[in-house]
Order: C-alpha cells, then structure tokens, then sequence
C-alpha cells in the first residue's frame, strides 16, 4: 500500500518509552536503508500502542493492513529489509497486525483508540479518526446539555479521588464569575503511571478537544495543561497540537464557527509531587511555590487566580470527547457499581508484559498482573501489586480477586488512584518499601500542615527502629497511632496517604519486619 506512486509508509515511535530503547535510531538506519535500496518511504513518527516490552515496535503499511515488528534495534534494519519487511515479509520480530496481539484484542480501548495509530501532528489524521465528532456535538447541546451527558456517563475523575465530573462542572458552571478556567493536571508523578504521558505524546488533540468541551460546559475560556519538566516530548507534542488546532480554527475565538469561544496553553512545572495537589498546582500556576491551599472556598468557587475553576487530570477530560460523540449511556454501559465506563491501567515493576491496558471497570487485579502481565519478568511467585503509586496500599496476592471499581478498593484500605500497578516478587523487601514511602512523603511534603511535615520524619525513626528490632511491640503501636493522626489530619492527600503503604505492609508482611502477625494486629486495633 502507498502513501502515493511507489512510496511505503512506516510507522516508528516517537513515545519516550521507544525513544529510550532506540526508536530514533531505528528512524535514521530505516531511511538510510531505503535511501540505499532506492525504494521512498514515509516515516510517520507515532505514538505508542501501549506494548512497551515490544518497543521499539515499528510497523508497515501492506496491502492486508499494517504489519508489525519488535522489538527492532537499529540493527535489525539490514535484516528486516533483506526479509521483505517493506512488504509484511516473515522475520523473527514480525509481530503481525498489531490489533489481532492478544495483549490489544483484549482491551477496550476508548480513551486509547487512536494513540499508536494516528500521526500525532497531524489535524487531518485525527479528524480521518473519529476526532471531534464529540465538539461538533457538544455544539449543538450547549452547556446544559453538555453537562448532562457527562453526568449520564457517570464519568468520576481518574486522578485518584474518584469524585463525579459533572458535579464539579456543574458547580463551576453555576458559579458567577467574569472569567473561569479549565485546569488539566497533566503532573504524572505516581511511580509505573505514564498514561497521561503517553496520551499527549500519542494523541494531543484529544486533550485539546475534551478541554475545549469542558470550556464550552462550564463557560470558561481559557485553559491550561500541567504538566512537568521531566516531560520534555509531551510538552512539543502538546504545544505543537495547540498551534495546529488553533489554526484550524478549534481553539480561539468562535471555535469551528459557533459563538463559543476557547483557547489554552502549556504549563511546565518543577516536577515536585504535591504540585499534583489541585490547590497546589495552582499556586505553581500562579507563580508561587507549590503549597497546598485550606479548603473552603473550593477551586469550583476560588480557584485559579481566585476564579471559578475545573481542574481535571488527562484521562478524565480524553473521556469526555468519546462520551458526547457516543452518548453518555453508551460510555455507562460499561463497568459495575459507580464505577462507569473504562480506564487506562498502567502494569509496570517486576512484570513480564508492561504496559497501558484499557479496560472496563471490574476486571480483577489477578487477571491484570497474571494473565495479561504474564507475571513476573523474573519469573519468581509474585508477592504483592502496589495499587495507586507510591502512596497506594500494598495488595497481598490473596486479595488478588479485588475487581478494579473505586468501592471495591476502598473497602480494603486501598487505592485505585491514577490506575498504575506495579508489581513486586517474593524477594521484595517491603518493610524498607514501606519505610520509602514515609520518607517519599517526608521529602516532598510542602512543609504547611504538621501531620504531613513532622509525621513523616517521625515515622521513618520509627520504621527504622523497628527494621532494627528496637521494642517492635510498642513501636508498631505507635507508629499506627501516627497514620491514623496522617490520615485525619493532613491537609492534602500526600500526608493523608502515606499511611496506607506502610499499614498495608505491616499488616499483610509483618514478616518482613521481623515482627509476628499477631503482633501487628493487635498495634493496629
């Protein structure tokens, strides 16, 4: 297949997962290759499909469709072109057509449909793509009708809370206000999350489309995305996406020729973990140090620059494009309990297939990290999944019939967060796991309330004692007395979660530090 007379056209990804392992090299030794048999091609540098052991995974365009290969190193090139690869030709990296792999088959993919598909860059390719069907629908329901449909969706905000979309857009839109603002928190800073990075890099014009459909909803005209310093490809993509659409007359005044006007820019930040705080994140916005605000006035009433504000992260505002060009209860339709629709979970750590697994709500943990994970990469008996970044719970492998739904989580003293899982093997040591978090929490507090600031540093001088064995008994008791303060006195979720890895751990692994389970029990009642 052609892209026109006689040209071949191969996708290589620009993904900083497949940059890293060699994606950029793959580009150059591919058109040096071609150049030198004289056959022209078209390198569209995608984003990627979410099978990151594959990457990086190139593929080409054949008359059956497009054909994969991977993982390919710049070595590979000479081999691939010898073997007919221009052509889907058999190799020992051909992988096939990338949607029949069974780690794709799989899935339901909405909020990822188009990410490792598309050209990135390119307006046309994502308009070629089902993109904004949602707008123009949006369009002719205007704000109420908007927020309506979200709510029908029964969307909840993917950033960890789990809190409903449509009531904080309500609330916003209700709000008086001579501006308001759209707020994405693109701060991806949870250890084995890179949902929100891959989504920008892999299909920008989706956050562009679900924040311009939120601006419209709640009559806000002006937006942002926040994102950080350590995302340097995200940001071009992102930045590159907002200077096309607002070319093709999608951001800015009278948007596609309606009344409705939006426009929005990119934010970098430092990269400090409590910036994915709302409050604080828009206190770095502002210009100020990252510090989390009280709350009341809520950012729906008083946030950026004292405004009424919506402040969603990546996942939760990409779902939004798909639920206004389907219908609301279509998106419903799939999931349990209230958690509706599906979600983009990120398997990492000790895992044999890492990468972004789209699903409806309900699927088990089990099922995640053996069957579609594979397992460990080491091959060792998997020990426990960290659930929700480094200030998840710890699950045992005994609660690995969890199912993926907010309550379910909850009733276990556990968290889905922004859906990373990261995966550990039984020769994990998960009292000095546990002691990583109190001291993550310790470091990256923003100093304002004393449960947060003094608890962690307390709590790792406990964690240290009782590692040593240093009265375990008494340590233990005080150490939980000190999460339950953390958990019902900290301003902000950081100091408010931190409890949960440690109790998890002391709770399922007392083992590990060198205490009996009995022990730990009884500390915690």
């Amino acid at each position: 297949m052609s892209t026109n007379s006689g040209t071949i056209r191969i996708y290589v990804p620009k993904d900083a997962c497949a940059i890293a392992c060699g994606a950029d090299e793959v580009a150059e030794a591919i058109a040096a290759a071609a150049l030198a048999a004289r056959q022209p091609v078209e390198i569209v540098r995608n984003g990627s499909r979410g099978m990151l052991w594959l990457e990086p995974m190139i593929e080409v365009v054949t008359d059956e469709g497009r054909i994969a290969y991977g993982p390919v190193e710049a070595g590979d090139v000479d081999g691939l072109f010898a073997a007919g690869f221009l052509t889907g030709g058999d190799h020992a990296l051909r992988i096939g057509k990338p949607e029949e792999h069974p780690f794709l088959a799989k899935q339901t993919r909405l909020t990822f449909a188009r990410c490792g598909i598309i050209d990135p860059a390119s307006y046309e390719d994502y308009r070629a793509h089902g993109g904004y069907r949602g707008l123009e629908r949006a369009l002719t329901l205007g704000p109420a009708g908007i927020i309506e449909e979200v709510k029908t969706s029964g969307l909840r905000g993917r950033g960890g809370a789990g809190f409903p979309t449509a009531i904080k857009w309500k609330t916003v839109a209700d709000a008086k206000g001579d501006q308001k603002y759209i707020v994405c928190n693109a701060d991806e800073g949870d250890s084995g999350t890179f949902a929100d990075r891959m989504i920008m890099e892999g299909d920008p014009f989706e956050l562009i489309e679900g924040m311009t459909i939120a601006g419209i909803a709640v009559g806000a005209t002006k937006g942002y995305v926040y994102t950080r310093s350590e995302y340097p490809h995200a940001i071009w993509a992102m930045e590159k996406a907002v200077e096309v659409a607002r070319a093709n007359g999608m951001l800015g005044a009278n948007i596609a020729g309606s009344p409705y006007s939006f426009d929005m820019e990119v934010r970098m930040g430092a990269g400090a973990y409590v910036c994915g705080e709302e409050t604080a994140l828009l206190d770095s916005l502002e210009g100020k140090r990252g510090t989390v605000r009280a709350k009341p006035p809520l950012p729906a009433h008083k946030g950026l620059f004292q405004k009424p504000t919506v402040i969603n992260n990546v996942l939760s505002l990409t779902a939004v494009p798909h639920i206004l060009a389907d219908g609301g209860q279509f998106y419903a339709d799939f999931g349990m309990g209230r958690s509706r629709g599906t979600m983009p979970i990120q398997i990492a750590g000790n895992v044999k297939f890492g990468g972004l697994f789209e699903t409806a709500f309900g699927i088990t943990l089990g099922e995640l990290v053996n069957d579609i994970g594979g397992g460990t990469a080491t091959g060792k008996p998997v020990k426990a999944a960290q659930v929700g970044g480094p200030l998840g719970a710890y699950v045992p492998t005994w609660q690995f019939d969890l199912p993926f739904d907010y309550e379910a989580f909850a009733a276990k003293d556990a968290l889905i967060g922004h859906g990373g899982i990261v995966v550990f093997d039984e020769s994990s040591d998960l009292a000095k796991m546990a002691r990583f978090a109190m001291e993550f929490c310790s470091v990256e507090s923003c100093g304002k309330c004393t449960p947060c600031r003094i608890g962690s540093t307390r709590g790792v001088e406990l964690m240290d004692k009782i590692i040593a064995g240093d009265r375990v008994t008494a340590n233990l008791a005080t150490l939980t007395d000190l999460c339950q303060t953390m958990k019902l006195g900290s301003l902000c979720a950081l100091g408010g979660f931190t409890p949960y890895p440690v109790l998890s751990a002391l709770n399922h692994f007392p083992e590990d530090f060198g205490a009996p389970p009995r022990v730990v029990l009884e500390a915690a009642e």
